[in-house]
């Protein structure tokens, strides 16, 4: 086993549609943290959204109280493993769901929240995602890079190589076993399509194969949320994602606020050839929502798309993350819901 000398905390908002994907999150998290000698310097930390505001259960499929059940047997696998977790729950019983005025809870909330919680707790922080599968050597690899970069560096950000995108300005962070792989629309067969869902065995058989690391600096900033690392010091610097950004587009609001906050001090380290999967079409991403039974559990998106609120505010939250520092309006859920 190794010893860490860093602190570190991991972060994940699970709606209540994803419970049937939180298994292999959670499985790779163990993973990761099971050969570490000092357990306890890893938080995980999961926030479990069971609000009906957005999306409703189907309930001829499944009920509420059945999906609280599930998550709650998924997370005892953290116990069992003497791994130090905290969960918080939207609302905060299950029993107020119904609650009227709810509001939303959504991944910018969550990682909003995350990044003020744990920065003065913890030296570097880490978004994870429902998704995303977590290399077995993340801790490691980040606790070396932390202790070697943190005296000239202390502010920075960092990310694992990932899966094919959506097009070729995505190719700098990709992992290098994707980048000359083609890409073919609607491909769900082949291994590194951007359709294809990825298990745990799989990854790290890829990630195996590295004997030395590949780390490097890149600029300008390429990153999504899933998987982002971020030093401490950059939060506690005055950098979260603002308020005005309340549905998606997080990471890039993030990012803004960055360069302008910090302006081009602040780097990104790319451990380029270690996979995290990001597995973006899995089709377990959304289960049990009224009026999506019958769309392709492949396509996240066209799932989402039924939903009249869904696209203006997506454009909506859009807006306000490329306008932060225009004269524009910003767009709340109450322009959504007009």
């Amino acid at each position: 086993m190794v010893t860490i000398k860093n602190r570190f905390a991991i972060g994940c908002l699970v709606q209540w549609y994803e419970v049937e994907l939180i298994d292999e999150y959670i499985e790779s998290i163990i993973n990761s943290i099971m050969h570490i000698g000092n357990k306890e310097n890893v938080i995980v930390d999961i926030c479990f959204n069971m609000a009906q505001n957005l999306e409703m259960i189907d309930k001829s499929e499944y009920k509420l109280q059945d999906i609280f059940e599930r998550f709650l047997n998924i997370r005892r696998k953290l116990t069992t493993h003497n791994i130090s977790h905290k969960t918080s729950f939207y609302p905060d019983n299950v029993k107020n769901v119904g609650e009227h005025n709810l509001k939303p809870y959504t991944i910018a909330d969550y990682r909003r929240e995350f990044n003020d919680k744990y920065c003065e707790e913890v030296d570097v922080l880490m978004w994870g995602e429902t998704d995303s599968l977590i290399p077995a050597q993340t801790f490691e690899i980040l606790d070396n890079l932390h202790s070697q970069v943190k005296d000239q560096t202390p502010k920075y950000v960092s990310f694992f190589s990932t899966c094919k995108m959506w097009d070729d300005s995505w190719k700098v962070i990709e992992h290098p076993e994707f980048t000359d792989k083609p890409f073919i629309e609607g491909d769900t067969e082949n291994w590194w399509s951007l359709r294809y869902t990825m298990d745990l065995h799989e990854m790290n058989s890829i990630n195996d194969r590295t004997d030395d690391l590949d780390v490097q600096i890149i600029k300008p900033y390429k990153f999504n949320g899933c998987g982002l690392v971020i030093s401490s010091e950059v939060i506690k610097s005055g950098v979260n994602i603002p308020k005005s950004v309340f549905f998606i587009h997080e990471d890039t609001a993030f990012m803004h606020m960055m360069q302008r906050i910090l302006g081009d001090n602040v780097p990104q380290y790319l451990i380029k050839n270690i996979l995290l999967v990001h597995n973006r079409k899995h089709p377990n991403k959304r289960m049990y929502i009224k009026g999506e039974r019958d769309i392709d559990k492949t396509d996240p998106g066209a799932q989402r798309r039924v939903h009249n609120w869904y696209q203006k505010a997506n454009k909506m939250c859009e807006h306000n993350a490329y306008n932060l520092f225009n004269q524009t309006q910003t767009y709340t859920w109450r322009d959504v819901f007009k």
